[in-house]
Protein backbone atom coordinates (compact mmCIF):
# COMPACT_ATOMS: atom_id res chain seq x y z
CA UNK A 1 0.00 0.00 0.00
CA UNK A 2 1.21 3.50 -0.78
CA UNK A 3 2.23 5.73 2.09
CA UNK A 4 0.28 8.98 2.01
CA UNK A 5 1.99 11.75 3.92
CA UNK A 6 -0.20 14.40 5.56
CA UNK A 7 1.45 17.77 5.26
CA UNK A 8 0.58 21.46 5.41
CA UNK A 9 1.86 24.14 3.05
CA UNK A 10 1.99 27.49 4.85
CA UNK A 11 0.99 30.47 2.72
CA UNK A 12 0.05 34.13 3.14
CA UNK A 13 -3.59 33.09 2.58
CA UNK A 14 -3.49 30.56 5.37
CA UNK A 15 -2.45 26.91 5.64
CA UNK A 16 -3.09 24.53 2.76
CA UNK A 17 -3.19 20.89 3.95
CA UNK A 18 -2.28 18.25 1.39
CA UNK A 19 -1.72 14.56 0.86
CA UNK A 20 1.52 13.50 -0.75
CA UNK A 21 2.45 10.07 -2.11
CA UNK A 22 6.10 9.91 -3.10
CA UNK A 23 7.21 7.63 -5.90
CA UNK A 24 10.22 5.36 -5.73
CA UNK A 25 10.96 6.12 -9.38
CA UNK A 26 14.30 7.78 -10.15
CA UNK A 27 14.45 11.49 -9.34
CA UNK A 28 13.32 13.88 -10.63
CA UNK A 29 10.01 12.15 -11.36
CA UNK A 30 6.65 13.23 -12.85
CA UNK A 31 3.97 14.62 -10.54
CA UNK A 32 0.19 14.74 -10.64
CA UNK A 33 -1.49 17.65 -8.86
CA UNK A 34 -5.08 16.65 -8.08
CA UNK A 35 -7.85 19.14 -7.24
CA UNK A 36 -10.87 17.69 -5.41
CA UNK A 37 -14.56 18.51 -5.76
CA UNK A 38 -16.79 20.82 -3.69
CA UNK A 39 -17.88 18.13 -1.21
CA UNK A 40 -14.35 17.62 0.07
CA UNK A 41 -13.58 21.16 1.17
CA UNK A 42 -12.83 21.56 4.87
CA UNK A 43 -10.09 20.70 7.35
CA UNK A 44 -10.13 16.89 7.30
CA UNK A 45 -7.84 15.21 4.78
CA UNK A 46 -9.73 11.95 5.29
CA UNK A 47 -12.54 13.46 3.20
CA UNK A 48 -10.30 13.19 0.14
CA UNK A 49 -9.89 9.45 0.66
CA UNK A 50 -13.55 8.70 -0.04
CA UNK A 51 -13.08 8.99 -3.80
CA UNK A 52 -10.61 8.37 -6.58
CA UNK A 53 -7.87 9.19 -7.19
CA UNK A 54 -6.72 9.66 -3.54
CA UNK A 55 -8.47 6.43 -2.48
CA UNK A 56 -6.91 4.50 -5.37
CA UNK A 57 -3.49 5.93 -4.55
CA UNK A 58 -3.85 4.89 -0.90
CA UNK A 59 -4.77 1.35 -1.99
CA UNK A 60 -2.03 1.01 -4.60
CA UNK A 61 1.28 -0.78 -4.18
CA UNK A 62 3.11 2.33 -5.36
CA UNK A 63 3.10 4.90 -8.14
CA UNK A 64 5.57 5.76 -10.92
CA UNK A 65 4.89 9.47 -10.21
CA UNK A 66 4.39 11.74 -7.22
CA UNK A 67 0.78 12.44 -6.22
CA UNK A 68 -0.15 15.75 -4.59
CA UNK A 69 -3.70 16.37 -3.33
CA UNK A 70 -4.32 19.67 -1.50
CA UNK A 71 -7.53 20.45 0.38
CA UNK A 72 -9.45 23.71 0.10
CA UNK A 73 -11.07 25.35 3.13
CA UNK A 74 -14.86 25.73 3.14
CA UNK A 75 -16.28 28.06 0.47
CA UNK A 76 -12.90 28.55 -1.24
CA UNK A 77 -12.22 27.95 -4.93
CA UNK A 78 -9.13 26.60 -6.63
CA UNK A 79 -8.28 29.68 -8.72
CA UNK A 80 -8.11 31.68 -5.46
CA UNK A 81 -5.28 29.42 -4.32
CA UNK A 82 -3.51 29.02 -7.67
CA UNK A 83 -0.35 30.80 -6.52
CA UNK A 84 -0.19 28.58 -3.44
CA UNK A 85 -0.55 25.43 -5.51
CA UNK A 86 2.19 26.49 -7.91
CA UNK A 87 4.53 27.48 -5.09
CA UNK A 88 4.04 24.06 -3.50
CA UNK A 89 4.93 22.31 -6.77
CA UNK A 90 7.89 24.64 -7.25
CA UNK A 91 9.19 23.81 -3.78
CA UNK A 92 9.07 20.10 -4.52
CA UNK A 93 10.79 20.69 -7.86
CA UNK A 94 13.49 22.79 -6.19
CA UNK A 95 14.25 19.89 -3.86
CA UNK A 96 15.01 17.72 -6.88
CA UNK A 97 12.02 15.48 -6.24
CA UNK A 98 9.72 16.62 -9.04
CA UNK A 99 10.56 17.09 -12.71
CA UNK A 100 9.08 20.55 -13.53
CA UNK A 101 8.65 19.55 -17.17
CA UNK A 102 6.43 16.60 -16.20
CA UNK A 103 3.87 18.14 -13.86
CA UNK A 104 0.25 17.43 -14.73
CA UNK A 105 -2.92 18.90 -13.26
CA UNK A 106 -6.14 16.95 -12.75
CA UNK A 107 -9.49 17.62 -11.15
CA UNK A 108 -12.96 16.33 -10.45
CA UNK A 109 -16.06 18.57 -10.68
CA UNK A 110 -15.13 21.84 -8.91
CA UNK A 111 -11.53 20.68 -9.18
CA UNK A 112 -11.80 20.10 -12.93
CA UNK A 113 -13.15 23.62 -13.41
CA UNK A 114 -10.24 24.87 -11.33
CA UNK A 115 -7.74 22.85 -13.35
CA UNK A 116 -9.03 24.34 -16.61
CA UNK A 117 -8.81 27.89 -15.28
CA UNK A 118 -5.40 27.53 -13.64
CA UNK A 119 -3.92 25.92 -16.76
CA UNK A 120 -5.34 28.73 -18.91
CA UNK A 121 -3.94 31.40 -16.56
CA UNK A 122 -0.52 29.78 -16.62
CA UNK A 123 0.00 28.60 -20.21
CA UNK A 124 2.94 26.30 -20.69
CA UNK A 125 3.09 25.45 -16.97
CA UNK A 126 1.68 21.91 -17.17
CA UNK A 127 2.53 18.88 -19.26
CA UNK A 128 -1.11 17.76 -19.42
CA UNK A 129 -4.56 18.12 -17.91
CA UNK A 130 -7.13 15.53 -16.80
CA UNK A 131 -10.70 16.77 -16.31
CA UNK A 132 -13.46 14.58 -14.87
CA UNK A 133 -17.09 15.79 -14.67
CA UNK A 134 -16.08 19.43 -14.72
CA UNK A 135 -17.37 22.48 -16.52
CA UNK A 136 -14.99 24.65 -18.50
CA UNK A 137 -15.04 28.24 -17.20
CA UNK A 138 -15.49 30.98 -19.82
CA UNK A 139 -12.13 32.35 -18.72
CA UNK A 140 -10.40 29.14 -19.84
CA UNK A 141 -10.25 30.14 -23.50
CA UNK A 142 -9.07 27.50 -25.98
CA UNK A 143 -6.32 29.81 -27.27
CA UNK A 144 -4.85 30.03 -23.76
CA UNK A 145 -4.63 26.24 -23.66
CA UNK A 146 -2.99 25.87 -27.06
CA UNK A 147 -0.71 22.85 -27.28
CA UNK A 148 -1.81 21.36 -23.93
CA UNK A 149 -2.56 17.62 -24.07
CA UNK A 150 -5.92 16.95 -22.44
CA UNK A 151 -7.70 13.83 -21.17
CA UNK A 152 -11.42 14.33 -20.48
CA UNK A 153 -13.97 11.97 -18.88
CA UNK A 154 -17.67 12.75 -18.67
CA UNK A 155 -20.96 11.00 -17.93
CA UNK A 156 -23.73 11.04 -20.50
CA UNK A 157 -26.29 11.22 -17.69
CA UNK A 158 -24.54 13.96 -15.71
CA UNK A 159 -27.41 16.11 -14.42
CA UNK A 160 -25.03 18.91 -13.38
CA UNK A 161 -23.42 19.46 -16.76
CA UNK A 162 -24.66 18.24 -20.18
CA UNK A 163 -22.08 16.34 -22.17
CA UNK A 164 -22.77 18.64 -25.14
CA UNK A 165 -21.16 21.54 -23.28
CA UNK A 166 -17.95 19.58 -22.80
CA UNK A 167 -17.97 18.25 -26.34
CA UNK A 168 -18.12 21.77 -27.75
CA UNK A 169 -14.91 22.58 -25.88
CA UNK A 170 -13.33 19.32 -27.04
CA UNK A 171 -14.05 20.32 -30.63
CA UNK A 172 -12.63 23.82 -30.14
CA UNK A 173 -9.41 22.44 -28.70
CA UNK A 174 -9.03 19.87 -31.47
CA UNK A 175 -9.61 22.49 -34.15
CA UNK A 176 -6.59 24.44 -32.92
CA UNK A 177 -4.44 21.32 -32.75
CA UNK A 178 -4.56 20.28 -29.09
CA UNK A 179 -4.15 16.54 -28.48
CA UNK A 180 -7.47 15.66 -26.81
CA UNK A 181 -8.63 12.23 -25.64
CA UNK A 182 -12.31 12.25 -24.69
CA UNK A 183 -14.15 9.39 -22.95
CA UNK A 184 -17.94 9.51 -22.55
CA UNK A 185 -19.62 7.00 -20.27
CA UNK A 186 -23.14 7.06 -21.78
CA UNK A 187 -24.83 5.79 -18.61
CA UNK A 188 -22.51 7.62 -16.23
CA UNK A 189 -23.75 10.33 -13.87
CA UNK A 190 -21.69 13.13 -12.30
CA UNK A 191 -19.84 10.78 -9.96
CA UNK A 192 -17.62 8.84 -12.35
CA UNK A 193 -14.28 9.63 -10.70
CA UNK A 194 -13.65 6.07 -9.52
CA UNK A 195 -14.18 4.72 -13.01
CA UNK A 196 -12.27 7.49 -14.79
CA UNK A 197 -9.15 7.46 -12.64
CA UNK A 198 -9.04 3.65 -12.77
CA UNK A 199 -8.97 3.74 -16.57
CA UNK A 200 -6.20 1.26 -17.55
CA UNK A 201 -4.76 3.62 -20.17
CA UNK A 202 -4.61 6.71 -17.99
CA UNK A 203 -1.34 5.98 -16.19
CA UNK A 204 0.49 5.41 -19.47
CA UNK A 205 -0.95 8.66 -20.82
CA UNK A 206 0.24 10.55 -17.73
CA UNK A 207 3.76 9.14 -17.92
CA UNK A 208 4.08 9.94 -21.63
CA UNK A 209 3.46 13.65 -21.12
CA UNK A 210 6.32 16.13 -21.08
CA UNK A 211 6.11 19.88 -21.39
CA UNK A 212 7.82 20.96 -24.60
CA UNK A 213 7.59 24.76 -24.31
CA UNK A 214 7.22 27.37 -21.59
CA UNK A 215 4.59 29.34 -23.51
CA UNK A 216 2.18 28.54 -26.34
CA UNK A 217 3.18 29.84 -29.79
CA UNK A 218 0.83 32.85 -29.74
CA UNK A 219 2.36 34.09 -26.46
CA UNK A 220 5.98 33.47 -27.25
CA UNK A 221 8.25 36.47 -26.80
Amino acid sequence: MSTLERNTWLTSRGPLPYLLARTTAPKPAPALLFLHGARDRGHDLDLLLRWAPPRLVAESAGLPYHFIAPQLPEAATWPERADDLLSLVDALAASGTVDPARVLIAGFSLGAAGAWEIAARHPGRFAGLVAVSGRVPETARPQDLRGLPVRIFHGGSDDKLPAAAIEAHVEALRLQGNPVAYTLYPEGDHFIADRAFADPELEGWLLARRRTATTPPDRAA
